[in-house]
């Protein structure tokens, strides 16, 4: 098998070269600042002329619309999104997007490790199959790392060597770029893991007809420990995640009647104690997992809830959205969790979102008629749009 075997390479034109080199796809970040700064220009809200013959192919194309699927910001000024078959960029804070990628590969997840290691979940056009595909010149270009499909739900690279693949029920970890991977020894009935590094990591453990238990580990998951128990009768699944002394999980009740009961609760002190923060019931999906006061008794959007994204040791932003409402929004906690604000709402479907400081942050939303991206420069409170792709119908 030729693991590095090249599936596509993208023809960059002039003009491609010219923008490539401009904002920065492979460049360092003094140099794309340096660029950004010297050509300042009045920020767009369309499509800035870009993916034209895209849209026009999924042009009347109700099945498989052109949409964003995820969307990553390194710092305050460069960032990517991407979606079925294209990936955009900026290098001034969304003012002005770049054509970075065209072609076969539709992103379901892309995870840089800085402005020119890229890696992301991918199938080809819109098969079902999806892969581990790598790229070194900042998106331009994707290999694919194994003629194998993979079973990942999500990836998460810590540099351009290491880092970890994730399915509902196992971890695995590589230091070679992806070439190869090692699965990492996690309780039985894990359902939804998380590693900082090699060595600490973290996973939601359901106990049918009892409860959920989030256990830790420091040696790499050789040994186990109890860090929260909560109590729930029909334990499916958790999204966890942690950063430096904070650790957040998502635990899942029910779903149905297009809503979702959920729980949030958030540790400051790397799970020694924990505030139970959200505590969503819905008449659709139930009542939400453990017991006690929470903070609030709903999330953003009142719906069902997206990614996580942690700042520092006491910021949180979680998205939410509900497609019943058609409303999408973000909701936030700055000294960890003790106090909850789920903020305004936009109009949308479902969203993905970026933060990289407690103020900036980033939105890829699914709106009735467009695909969008918002920026937002007070932690949620508004959000400007910055890119929006028609969505074509009949």
């Amino acid at each position: 098998m030729n693991w590095t075997k090249k599936i596509h390479r993208t023809t960059i034109t002039a003009l491609s070269a010219t923008l490539i080199m401009v904002s920065g796809w492979g460049a360092s970040a003094s140099s794309v600042h340096a660029a950004a700064s010297a050509t300042p220009a009045a920020c767009g809200t369309g499509d800035h002329g870009l993916l034209q013959s895209l849209q026009n192919k999924h042009s009347g194309d109700v099945s498989t619309p052109l949409t964003f699927s995820d969307v990553q910001f390194l710092n305050g000024d460069i960032g990517r999104a991407a979606g079925n078959g294209f990936m955009i960029g900026t290098s001034n804070g969304g003012c002005n997007f770049q054509e970075i990628y065209e072609g076969q590969w539709s992103f379901k997840q892309i995870d840089f490790p800085d402005n020119v290691h890229g890696f992301a979940l991918a199938s080809v056009e819109d098969g079902q199959a999806q892969y581990l595909i790598s790229t070194s010149n900042g998106g331009s270009e994707w290999k694919r790392l194994s003629n194998k499909a993979v079973s990942f739900e999500r990836i998460d690279f810590i540099d351009s060597k290491t880092g970890f693949g994730y399915n509902r029920a196992s971890t695995y970890y590589t230091k070679d770029g992806g070439l190869s991977w090692s699965k990492i020894s996690t309780p039985s009935n894990t359902h939804g893991a998380y590693f900082s590094d090699r060595n600490t990591g973290w996973a939601v453990v359901t106990v049918p007809g009892t409860s959920y238990r989030v256990m830790k580990t420091a040696d790499g998951g050789k040994t186990w420990s109890l860090s929260l128990k909560v109590a729930f009768t029909d334990p499916e699944y958790g999204q966890i995640t942690s950063k430096g002394d904070q650790v957040d999980v998502v635990l899942f009740g029910g779903s149905g009647m297009s809503q979702t009961s959920y729980s949030l609760y958030t540790s400051t002190n790397k799970g020694k104690s924990w505030n139970r923060v959200i505590a969503q019931e819905t008449a659709g999906g139930g009542p939400s997992p453990g017991s006690g006061k929470a903070v609030v008794n709903k999330g953003p959007a009142s719906g069902r809830p997206g990614n996580l994204e942690l700042i520092g040791n006491n910021t949180t932003f979680l998205v939410g959205y509900s497609d019943a409402a058609e409303k999408v929004a973000v909701g936030r906690t700055y000294n960890g969790g003790k106090q909850w604000t789920n903020l305004p709402a936009i109009a949308g479907y479902e969203g993905v979102i970026s933060f990289t400081s407690n103020k900036e942050g980033w939105l890829a939303v699914r709106e009735r008629d467009y695909s969008s991206l918002y920026v937002t420069k007070d932690g949620g409170a508004s959000w400007q749009l910055r890119f929006s792709l028609k969505i074509l119908s009949l």
